[in-house]
């Protein structure tokens, strides 16, 4: 039978025990000391190029803050390709695009997932104008609204180097890890990526190699 894509991209839930999900847990002790000077209650994942994990990566983080016992939400901040909704076999008829366009509310957007204490914020409907809404104050003031009521959020977006939309997220958050492929990814490529996410002044707090063997 064919693996549902939350089975193949879960392992921390459905395999707590492997090695994998030791490394999800492992990232997830780390990530604090990255910033000693600052709390980071809104942390960014992305990568310089499309396919390196990101989405994975940053879904098995939020199950482990889950686990862990905090109240965590996970946006999903990319309004062309989305995937989180599948990853969490949740609907996405409604979501942080009809929430920024005021089709709808925070409670009808943010729905609670099968995991404890873990809230998914989906794209909703893919919009005609992506990069006005992401840089819009309608972001930045949710941002700012939810960031009281959650433990940790924790937002995807897509590579930075595809689209704007990555950089203009990174400088509402308070730190940016990004996701690179081992054998894939390009030194020149993460440069590029860097340079534009400093060029906002985004906190990096770290690369997490992705898929080495």
């Amino acid at each position: 039978m064919r693996r549902s894509i939350s089975e193949g991209s879960l392992i921390v839930s459905h395999n707590p025990k492997s090695s994998i999900s030791e490394v999800y847990r492992l990232l997830r002790t780390k990530i604090p000391f990255f910033s000693k000077d600052q709390e980071l209650k809104t942390v960014m994942v992305t990568s310089s190029q499309p396919g390196e994990g990101k989405t994975t990566t940053i879904s098995n983080l939020a199950v482990t803050y889950a686990q862990e016992g905090k109240k965590v939400l996970l946006i999903d901040a990319d309004l062309r390709k989305p995937s989180l909704h599948r990853v969490f076999s949740q609907i996405n008829h409604q979501g942080l695009s009809s929430l920024l366009t005021g089709h709808s509310s925070i409670q009808e957007s943010v729905q609670k997932t099968s995991i404890d204490n873990l809230w998914l914020l989906p794209s909703g409907p893919v919009p005609a104008n992506p990069s006005e809404l992401i840089d819009s104050s309608g972001m930045r003031e949710l941002l700012h609204q939810i960031k009281d009521q959650y433990d940790v959020i924790l937002v995807d977006t897509p590579s930075v180097l595809s689209v704007s939309d990555s950089v203009i997220v990174s400088a509402l958050c308070d730190g940016v890890i990004m996701v690179a492929a081992a054998g894939k990814v390009k030194k020149d490529h993460l440069k590029k990526a860097k340079e534009q996410l400093d060029h906002v002044n985004a906190r990096m707090l770290g690369i997490v190699l992705n898929r080495v063997v």
